[in-house]
């Protein structure tokens, strides 16, 4: 009776036959690269979606969500920020939806950039300025919220009490080693884009 008993037990802990058909999430076949290019970039694009739908910027440029505009053209737009840092504080957006500056083409960049004068010169005279700063914030470390490159225009006077670089304590820079590694560190990276970027443009 107790040798039928460990019996029915130990049948009980033999490992089962895995069926041919098993349960697979679409995030496990990518990983697992059971998913073909075609279905990888397929699932990178719905994620793309995603982002663009929930961003609150594209959704301005939708006209989904209210902004006060001050100018636009067919790659970016110009907006008074919501929270400002100062009286007309305003932010200049790309049109299609890139997550920091690292990732925004360099041609949408030189466009965005080449407003900033015009712009700039026209808030500082309706603000009654004579100075401005211009600022990026890429990534979660330099204060990046909203992940849509954006460039800020901050009007500024003396009296406006926000950052100074007089109130900042800045050190010389060391003449050492790290410094030696970290120049020749930067200049094998540039080089390193500046070639993959002519290979991409003969290709």
């Amino acid at each position: 009776m107790e040798s039928r008993r460990l019996a029915i037990l130990c049948s009980h802990l033999r490992p089962q036959k895995r069926s041919d058909f098993s349960w697979v999430s679409a995030s496990n076949c990518v990983s697992n690269g059971c998913v073909d290019d075609d279905k990888k970039k397929s699932i990178k694009e719905i994620e793309k979606e995603k982002e663009e739908k929930d961003c609150i910027f594209c959704k301005i440029i939708r006209g989904e969500a209210p902004a006060f505009k001050l100018y636009e053209d067919d790659v970016c737009l110009c907006i008074l920020d919501l929270n400002p840092l100062n009286h007309g504080h305003s932010l200049v957006i790309p049109k299609s939806h890139y997550t920091s500056l690292e990732a925004t083409p360099p041609s949408v960049v030189a466009s965005m950039s080449s407003k900033i004068p015009f712009m700039s010169s026209a808030i500082m005279k309706a603000t009654r300025c004579d100075s401005f700063n211009l600022l990026v914030n890429s990534g979660s470390a330099a204060g990046q919220v909203i992940f849509h490159t954006h460039l800020h225009i901050i009007p500024r006077k003396a009296s406006d009490h926000l950052w100074t670089s007089k109130g900042i304590k800045r050190l010389p820079l060391k003449l050492d080693q790290e410094t030696t590694d970290l120049i020749d560190s930067i200049r094998e990276q540039l080089s390193s884009k500046n070639h993959s970027s002519e290979d991409k443009t003969a290709s």
